[in-house]
């Protein structure tokens, strides 16, 4: 065959399975879980979203504290069980990205955010001597996976995985559009995303990172930044939306771990792009505690990480910091 030929041929191929690939339809999946809304688009033939759901439901019966038949639950119940494959998955997740950021992030600080009144139990007092009582049974290095089990050093502490779970809803979706042969897609559950492939228009995937204004109807749609995402998960956190006041005093829901006490500091939103969305989201979590300064040191000691910070000065003007690499995703 001569070259020309072999030319020919190859950009005849090549248009074929551009002409199929572009053929074949976007879907479109929405519901709620987790307390939030998902959002699902995948380029396939097939109908999948009986498949999402399905995988759904295996996260929320496994990391869900409002589902009272949940591993998590039965665990916070003390009860005698032998943890899921996924739970285990995010507790030793879970447990590494706390040891990495000296315990900003920890998910036994159950006891904290349920008194503070934003967990799953009703709130108790915050006075001082209350805070400190629960301070006792609150500590990532207070649990461990031992035999397939969760020890734990006191019966009274207990485990919320919600600044976790959403982040690994998006991974395990993922995995089972890719299952299914899935090559293009955006997962999003409630503003935790992962995304691969290229959009409808065949682009990388555009995501907005919404200015932090106060508004607890999630009603806002005001914009700080859009990027573009493939091959790549994102989280944001932040105190705008999940917050509430005690007479004149704003109490955020992003409790410190350490302190027991909702952080007060500059730092109005977190985003966080990273490998794998559960990671992105646990870190967002952890950098909302830890402040600029300390998020961005470590970023700067972790290559796969950027992010994007938005806080704000003493006149309460709004200022970003990001990372060097988070440029490349405009």
């Amino acid at each position: 065959m001569k070259t020309w030929q072999i030319i020919f041929l190859i950009f005849l191929i090549a248009g074929s399975i551009y002409v199929i690939n572009r053929s074949t339809p976007y879907k479109s999946n929405s519901g709620k879980i987790f307390g939030t809304y998902y959002n699902i688009i995948y380029q396939s033939d097939k109908e999948l979203h009986d498949a999402i759901k399905a995988t759904l439901a295996q996260v929320d019966g496994s990391l869900s504290t409002f589902n009272k038949q949940s591993v998590i639950s039965a665990i916070n119940n003390n009860k005698d069980i032998t943890p899921d494959e996924m739970f285990t998955r995010v507790f030793t997740l879970a447990q590494d990205i706390s040891q990495k950021t000296d315990g900003a992030f920890d998910i036994t600080v159950a006891p904290l955010v349920n008194a503070w009144g934003f967990g799953f139990k009703n709130g108790l007092p915050t006075d001082s001597a209350a805070i400190d009582s629960l301070r006792q049974y609150v500590g990532y290095a207070t649990v461990a996976l031992q035999n397939g089990k969760i020890a734990k050093q006191h019966p009274q502490t207990m485990l919320d995985c919600s600044a976790i779970a959403k982040g690994f809803g998006c991974d395990m979706v993922a995995r089972t559009l890719e299952k299914a042969g899935v090559a293009n897609y955006m997962v999003e559950i409630g503003g935790e995303i992962v995304a691969k492939g290229q959009n409808d228009k065949g682009k990388s995937w555009a995501v907005g990172i919404n200015k932090p204004i106060d508004d607890r109807t999630g009603e806002n749609k005001s914009l700080q930044e859009i990027v573009r995402i493939s091959g790549k998960s994102m989280a944001t956190s932040g105190n705008y939306r999940n917050f509430r006041y005690e007479g004149s005093r704003k109490v955020s829901h992003t409790i410190n771990p350490k302190s027991g006490y909702p952080v007060n500091h500059s730092l109005l939103s977190a985003t966080v792009i990273a490998d794998d969305c559960a990671t992105a989201d646990a870190l967002a979590t952890a950098f909302m505690v830890m402040g600029v300064d300390k998020a961005m040191e470590f970023c700067n000691s972790d290559a796969s990480i950027d992010a994007y910070f938005i806080y704000s000065d003493n006149e309460g003007n709004l200022l970003t910091s990001e990372t060097d690499g988070f440029k490349n995703y405009r």
